[in-house]
């Protein structure tokens, strides 16, 4: 296994225990469906944020899966699956996700694109609204600016303490 391979899998492992420090242990940059951030307190304080959210609801719903974990040179990949509740609405939801991975020479993620099917995730998240505006650009925003105003209250708070 190389370097930045088990870089990916430390990852996914403290994610999986929401173990946000041993997560950021490996971070700069990341991009999904819904965020765009950069710099550590930023990636940091998303992940902090989902990792307390379940944390607060408890584990009983949360259940984290990764394979396909490949890595070489300054490029990487992976699939995760994540189970759990959206704490918007309380309903299940099964995201597929494919990860890219860029690295620095001593192997931490400078850079982490997630993609999954923004539409599959709210008809599950959403419900209703989901399913009838899921693949609108109107809802993804709406989505984007709820959960970044989300992020800034977050760390907010974080930095409050």
């Amino acid at each position: 296994m190389t370097t930045n391979q088990q870089t990916i899998e430390n990852f996914y492992a403290a994610f999986a225990r929401l173990d946000t420090e041993g997560m950021a242990a490996c971070y700069a940059m990341f991009d999904d469906e819904v965020f765009s951030l950069r710099g550590k307190r930023e990636v940091m304080g998303m992940w902090g944020m989902l990792c307390d959210a379940v944390k607060a609801k408890g584990r009983d719903d949360w259940k984290l899966e990764w394979r396909d974990v490949h890595a070489e040179g300054t490029q990487g990949q992976a699939h995760w699956d994540a189970r759990y509740r959206f704490s918007a609405t309380g309903r299940m939801v099964l995201n597929r996700i494919d990860a890219e991975f860029a690295f620095d020479p001593a192997g931490r993620i400078v850079r982490h694109r997630d993609s999954f099917d923004f539409w599959a995730w709210s008809r599950q998240a959403l419900g209703a609204p989901g399913v009838l505006l899921g693949w609108t650009p109107v809802l993804r925003s709406g989505v984007r600016r709820k959960a970044d105003a989300n992020l800034q209250r977050y760390l907010a708070q974080q930095a409050a303490r």
